[in-house]
Order: C-alpha cells, then sequence, then structure tokens
C-alpha cells in the first residue's frame, strides 16, 4: 500500500484559512488563493469531504467573478468534478450534489448548446436531491436553480409559471433571499405580472445584506435597480 504524503499543514487550517480568503472575495485574488489552498489539499488518494465540496463551492465563485472565459470554465468543470465527488462520498449530505449541480448548470449557461441540453436532466437530480435532504439548503437556492432551468427552456418544455411556483416556494423557506426576489420578479414578468414583480424589486432594495454574501447583494440590487429602469 502506498503511503500518502502528509499535507503541508493540517486539513482544518487550510480549510480556515480558505474560509477566510473566501470572505474576502471582492478581491478576486482572494478567491483564486482559496481555490489554491484547497486544490493543494486535495487528494485523489485520501479524499476529504469538506475539502471537496468546498472546493466546488469555492470554484463555482471564481468562474462566476472572474472576467477570463478560460478561468471561469476550467473553475466550473473543476467544481463539477469536485462536487460529484462529495456527493460519492457523503450520498445523505446535500452539499456536494448543490455545488455539482451549480457549476454544471453554469457550464451549460456558458455552452447552451453543446452542455446546456445534455446536462438540464443531471442538474435536475442533483436539485432535486438537496430538496429531499434540505430544502432550505444555502437558502432554498435549489429551487432556484430549478426555476432558473425553467425559465431558460422555454422554448423546449420549461414553463415560467413552474418557475414562478418553484421561486414562490423557496420564499416561504428563505425570506432574506435577494437573490430569490430578483429571480421571481422576472419570473412574475416572464407571465405578465408585473405589479408582483415590481413588489419583490421594491422588497428587495429595502433588504439588508447578509454579512456573508455581501458581494451577491450588492449585484442582486445593481440589477433590481435595473431592471426597474428598464421594465416599468
Amino acid at each position: 500500500m502506498t503511503e500518502v504524503p502528509a499535507p503541508s499543514q493540517p486539513i482544518p487550517e487550510v480549510i480556515q484559512k480558505a474560509e477566510s480568503l473566501f470572505k474576502q472575495r471582492t478581491n478576486i485574488s482572494n478567491l483564486r488563493e482559496a481555490v489554491k489552498l484547497l486544490a493543494a489539499a486535495r487528494s485523489a488518494d485520501n479524499r476529504n469531504f469538506e475539502v471537496e465540496w468546498k472546493f466546488s463551492k469555492f470554484s463555482y465563485f471564481l468562474g462566476k467573478n472572474t472576467t477570463d472565459e478560460k478561468e471561469s470554465s476550467a473553475a466550473f468543470e473543476k467544481g463539477k468534478e469536485a462536487g460529484m465527488i462529495a456527493s460519492r462520498m457523503e450520498p445523505n449530505k446535500p452539499d456536494g450534489y448543490f455545488w455539482y449541480g451549480a457549476n454544471l448548470g453554469e457550464l451549460a449557461r456558458q455552452s447552451p448548446v453543446t452542455v446546456g441540453i445534455k446536462s438540464v436532466t443531471d442538474i435536475q437530480q442533483a436539485m432535486n436531491k438537496v430538496i429531499e435532504l434540505d430544502p432550505g439548503y444555502q437558502k432554498g437556492s435549489a429551487y432556484d436553480a430549478l426555476a432558473q432551468i425553467e425559465l431558460r427552456t422555454t422554448m423546449t418544455g420549461g414553463k415560467a409559471e413552474k418557475a414562478v411556483e418553484l421561486l414562490e416556494k423557496a420564499l416561504e423557506i428563505e425570506k432574506d433571499h435577494t437573490g430569490l426576489r430578483l429571480h421571481l420578479a422576472e419570473a412574475y414578468l416572464a407571465v405578465d405580472k408585473d405589479a408582483e414583480a415590481r413588489k419583490q424589486l421594491d422588497m428587495l432594495l429595502q433588504m439588508k445584506p447578509n454579512p456573508d454574501y455581501v458581494p451577491e447583494y450588492n449585484e442582486d440590487v445593481s440589477n433590481a435597480k435595473k431592471m426597474l429602469e428598464t421594465r416599468f
């Protein structure tokens, strides 16, 4: 049996450092460093569940925030693989399924023809598994992911009405999620419920940011203001 070399730092310390950098992700170099730290802690011969799913999560955020298309695609691809590994390691925990599906969803968005069409079922299965295990995981974001699929595939069977239903259900679980309200406003507009859409945007702009997700809050606020300017 081959002996696995011990990491230069204990895994808990590496994870703690990576999480600290992730919290400072408004500077993308911190996000890159967080991903790099966890990448170095990964080992095919000695997998660690927490390392795998957090590497998947941080890779997703790196892919979303970088302006380099190659870096973005590579981050999502590695995040997808790590999420899959995590889901196999701990099939009764939602983390691996969610971040696998989230990364695959972004790859599908980047390549709607070559990746998107083929991956819809895989994303849906992953997010439905998350809901089965923990409906409130990531503040109901599995419902949001399913709703986005419905909105993006209206030409091939997706239904905006189903997206509304999913997002309304998510908001029953988590009312303080700006992304859910933004996407519900989009879904309401798609079914010609302009007044309800306006109400969601107004509520979003009155919300305070979650300290752990300030960059995402700022982006949601910016998008809500643009929607109010252009759609009403």
